[in-house]
């Protein structure tokens, strides 16, 4: 039942598309959020309320994300990775469709920030679900020795996703009037999302399950199915839950610092043009993707723990520069500081699916390895923009982001010294690693 490279390199693409999907409905949200949303859900507010309340709905998706982890991965360690896979789309995309048709506050009032916020919530269940099961079926089909290259494709997702949403709103940016754009042309991506969930669903029925989790349900040994597998590794594995989430903090959180934040702080604190910015965004994802599988596969030659603690040492180190360029005014500056940042958190992001799968027995791996990615996505990317737009307003001073940064960092650094190496280790053995 071992997986063929020809199955494997299916399912990484299946999983590649369907995180691009996922991730591209979960971040035009961010988008419309720093662009919009103000304007659309909360006009009766003062317009740096009116942000602040806007990032408010937009963590919400973040909140509801372990929900969704753990709703999920209940069932995809009992019954599979691939129902879950199908059942999350699904989800995701019914939510994001009926964002783009959603009334604003003009026309239904208290109600539109409501609805809107609730829609949000069922993002993050689903977006919650989605990266446990893509991650899994990607690393369990992988041959052996390639687990991070093959586990860096559903990574390649959240890039992937950024970059065809932002082309997305930079193309109706650059063709639309203000006016015409805050009317109707932001729901046009959010409307688009129904044609690519068809697409997504029609790929994901034809991938097979994981071999290493059929397997495992073949076997009459300890590996048993727990019957809650959520709260068994809880209890089991407290420790390295909660250091996988703290490895990915740092890595989360200044991701949407660069994507949802800073949208917002160029554009109307600097002055930066908004499709000038979109289209730097798009560009950065771009470069994001040879990036990320570029460390997945360095990861399988050198290991994942010592890149994850270099990654996280350049971040800290660079925090200052990176804001001092995105605050010069030029393009060209702003480009390279986030070449830089995103070569660091792709060190971390990039093999990711693999060490989160490593860290876990077969039965427990759904489990584990969603809850340590969506406590994470809470502390760090869910708040993120908040934080930054709070912090901000209280000091005047962008290099308040710097500092937010630096300590992030520390975490996440301290918190993967602590963490065992994994990048040797098969699969199927249920004893989880613990340092040395």
């Amino acid at each position: 039942m071992a997986a063929t490279a020809t199955s494997a390199r299916r399912v990484a693409l299946a999983s590649l598309i369907g995180t691009t999907i996922e991730w591209y409905d979960f971040f035009i949200y961010g988008t419309a959020a720093a662009l919009v949303f103000n304007q659309l859900f909360f006009p009766k507010f003062d317009p740096v309320v009116g942000t602040v309340a806007a990032f408010a709905t937009f963590a919400v998706g973040f909140l509801a994300r372990p929900i969704g982890g753990v709703l999920f991965a209940h069932y995809g360690d009992k019954l599979g990775r691939k129902p879950m896979l199908i059942a999350s789309l699904m989800l995701m995309g019914i939510a994001t469709l009926l964002m783009g048709l959603l009334p604003t506050y003009a026309t239904i009032g208290v109600w539109a920030p409501v609805l809107l916020t609730l829609l949000r919530f069922a993002q993050g269940i689903g977006v919650g679900g989605e990266w446990g099961g893509a991650a899994l079926m990607a690393v369990e089909h992988a041959p052996k020795g390639k687990r991070g290259f093959y586990g860096s494709w559903p990574q390649v997702g959240v890039p992937a996703g950024l970059l065809l949403g932002n082309l997305t709103f930079t193309v109706l940016s650059a063709n639309m009037s203000e006016e015409t754009f805050l009317a109707w042309g932001w729901r046009v991506p959010f409307l688009c999302s129904a044609v690519l969930i068809v697409v997504g669903f029609a790929i994901r029925l034809k991938i097979s399950e994981s071999p290493v989790f059929q397997q495992a349900m073949e076997r009459k040994d300890q590996e048993r199915a727990e019957r809650m597998p959520v709260i068994e590794v809880l209890r089991k594995h407290p420790k390295t839950i909660l250091l996988a989430a703290g490895s990915f903090l740092a890595t989360n959180a200044t991701f949407y610092v660069g994507t949802t934040w800073i949208v917002s702080y160029t554009t109307k604190t600097l002055d930066y043009e908004r499709t000038t910015i979109l289209s730097a965004n798009a560009l950065l994802a771009a470069v994001d993707i040879p990036l990320m599988m570029a460390f997945g596969l360095l990861s399988d030659r050198i290991g994942r723990r010592g890149m994850s603690l270099g990654g996280m040492l350049a971040l800290g180190l660079f925090a200052v520069p990176w804001i001092m360029l995105v605050d010069s005014g030029s393009i060209g500056l702003f480009l390279l500081a986030g070449i830089v940042v995103q070569a660091c958190r792709t060190a971390v992001y990039g093999p990711q699916s693999a060490f989160f799968s490593e860290l876990f027995s077969t039965r427990l791996r759904y489990s584990g390895a969603s809850l340590a990615y969506q406590i994470a996505a809470i502390l760090g990317g869910g708040i993120a923009p908040m934080i930054c737009t709070a912090l901000f307003a209280a000091t005047g001073s962008s290099f308040s982001i710097a500092g937010y940064v630096v300590v992030l960092c520390l975490i996440s650094f301290v918190s993967t010294y602590l963490l065992a190496e994994t990048y040797k280790r098969d699969l199927d053995d249920p004893q989880v690693p613990v340092k040395a």
